[in-house]
């Protein structure tokens, strides 16, 4: 559905859809400030119905849906037999049908688990990416859209059985506004339309990027690399429910928020901008010369400049001087604390200014 916006003046549109339209950096002010939606090309559209779908999805996934109210937005996981993340999804139903928005590389994967697991519960997943799309923006510039359906994201609330490890207050994405609408196919396509015309401003996927690593928020597709645990990335605060009943993965996530510490930890790094060359997903992370972790999200932010998520070793010094590798050289990378070392249950974390605010 992303070739619909390749007529758009100034598109660059690839793989993952409409990329830009020539100016990232503006974009993505004006996706935060509303004046701009962002047509997501790379969110693919689940669909469960039946009489049954709210508690069976609670059986399997880390989420509590028994009593998910319509129209609020959650967010859940999937997660192997040892604690981790498989699939992630943002949740809302509608009173008839729960939606579910996911990346377009997982989806198949995703729906494919859920028919599996069905067994003789009225249930029926099915794929509606035919029929819908997904766009994004603030809440009130997605409001107008006549969607099937919003989900606004929960992050950095946490919310009712979760739990934050970020102590920075306040939390960098305690401002974020963004929601997800699904439009029908024929609204995607007027969109482009109006975009066409420039009755309708847009954004590219990398303004949103931006906008999400700047908020610390992990995402399926980045930060899930077929080990990371939830706890490593922050995910209990919207995506986990420590108190529900049992599902797969839950022993681990008991066992390690309540008796340790999640073996690695993520951070966000401010890159030395003098080099006009970004790192890219799985650059190496250093200290000292060794590796130590490896990017998984980075981005050029408007107001912050060249920015990272990443994923390193719980035994790295909160206040080590890291490097990050890009093309043949490195580049330094001053770390914030998402997740600290010592994150679980039993632990007792001093509230932190973000590093900016320090300076």
């Amino acid at each position: 559905m992303s070739d619909a916006f390749a007529a758009v003046p100034g598109a660059v549109v690839d793989d993952r859809g409409l990329a830009h339209l020539g100016n990232p950096v503006r974009e993505q002010r004006e996706l935060a400030a509303g004046a701009a939606i962002v047509p997501l090309g790379d969110r693919v559209v689940l669909t469960v119905a039946g009489e049954d779908r709210l508690s069976w999805l609670d059986s399997i996934t880390s989420q509590a849906l028994t009593s998910l109210a319509p129209a609020v937005g959650t967010e859940l996981l999937v997660l192997d037999p040892q604690g981790h993340v498989e699939h992630a999804a943002s949740v809302v139903d509608d009173g008839e049908r729960t939606w579910l928005i996911v990346d377009r590389d997982r989806a198949q994967g995703l729906l494919t688990w859920l028919t599996r697991m069905r067994f003789r519960l009225r249930v029926d997943p099915q794929d509606a990416s035919a029929d819908f799309g997904v766009v994004a923006g603030t809440g009130a510039a997605v409001g107008v859209l006549g969607a099937a359906v919003v989900w606004r994201d929960p992050w950095p609330n946490v919310g009712v059985g979760g739990w934050g490890y970020a102590a920075t207050q306040p939390h960098p994405g305690a401002d974020r506004d963004w929601a997800e609408a699904v439009v029908p196919r024929a609204a995607w396509d007027d969109l482009a339309a109006a975009a066409v015309r420039g009755d309708v401003r847009l954004a590219g996927y990398l303004a949103a990027d931006a906008l999400r690593v700047a908020a610390w928020r992990p995402s399926a597709s980045a930060e899930a690399d077929g080990r990371t645990l939830p706890h490593e990335v922050d995910w209990l605060r919207t995506a986990v429910h420590l108190d529900k009943g049992c599902y797969r993965g839950q022993e681990t996530v008991a066992k390690v928020h309540n008796l340790g510490h999640p073996p690695r930890r993520m951070v966000f790094l401010q890159l030395d901008g003098s080099d006009a060359e970004l790192p890219t997903a799985g650059s190496a992370v250093r200290l000292g010369g060794a590796d130590v972790g490896a990017v998984t999200s980075v981005a050029r932010h408007h107001e912050e400049g060249p920015i990272a998520l990443a994923i390193v070793k719980r035994s790295v010094p909160v206040d080590a001087a890291l490097t990050v590798e890009v093309g043949d050289g490195e580049v330094a990378a001053a770390q914030e604390v998402v997740v600290p070392p010592d994150a679980g249950r039993a632990a007792s974390v001093p509230r932190l200014p973000r590093l900016s605010q320090r300076r």
